[in-house]
């Protein structure tokens, strides 16, 4: 019997590539142990180094020279503009915390100063009745200095009062004459006078 087989291009191509790649990496291998190629290699980067070097100077000056700005120069302007960005997003929120502290203290104003007018109506009404209870006072003490004179006229209504006893008694004893009896009468009546 005949094998009765299709030709399979995806497997003629994976043996390639498996062979080709296996060539490739023995020939890798081959040129990296060998320390000649590796010596080579140095040389060439360090050359290539320094023609980039020298190739970065020779275009910063003609940048220098022609004004353009260069690749370290777009790099410093980028941080510059990060640095700026975080600055002034530090002084917004120094800004926003300012406002917040701003309303907090106009908030106390606004208390204190309705606390003011409650204390200067307070002080009115203080005021108000300071003046009432000075008029009182002054009321009483005129009320004091009437009371002090009507205690004074009574002092001096009792001490007549007295007389009038004492004058009474001495009319009611016949034993004096009518002259001793007449000076003793006359007495508290020119006492009472002079005491006027």
């Amino acid at each position: 019997m005949a094998e009765n087989r299709s030709y399979d291009p995806y497997d003629t191509f994976k043996k390639f590539s498996e062979r080709w790649e296996k060539q490739v990496n023995d020939m890798i291998h081959l040129w990296t142990n060998n320390t000649e190629f590796v010596r080579f290699s140095k040389v060439n980067s360090d050359a290539q180094s320094r023609y980039l070097e020298i190739l970065r100077k020779n275009q910063d000056f003609f940048a220098t020279q022609l004004n353009i700005p260069t690749k370290t120069d777009l790099s410093n302007v980028s941080k510059l503009a990060l640095q700026t960005e975080e600055k002034i997003d530090l002084l917004e929120e120094q800004i926003w915390d300012l406002s917040d502290s701003i309303n907090d203290t106009n908030k106390e104003i606004d208390g204190i100063i309705k606390i003011s007018e409650d204390i200067v109506k307070i002080t009115k009404q203080f005021k108000t009745e300071l003046t009432k209870t000075k008029k009182e006072l002054s009321e009483n003490n005129s009320l004091k200095a009437e009371l002090q004179e009507v205690k004074e006229e009574l002092t001096q209504l009792n001490e007549i009062k007295e007389e009038l006893a004492a004058l009474k008694e001495m009319l009611a004893t016949p034993h004096l004459n009518n002259e001793e009896q007449n000076e003793e009468q006359l007495k508290p009546v020119l006492v009472g006078e002079n005491e006027k």
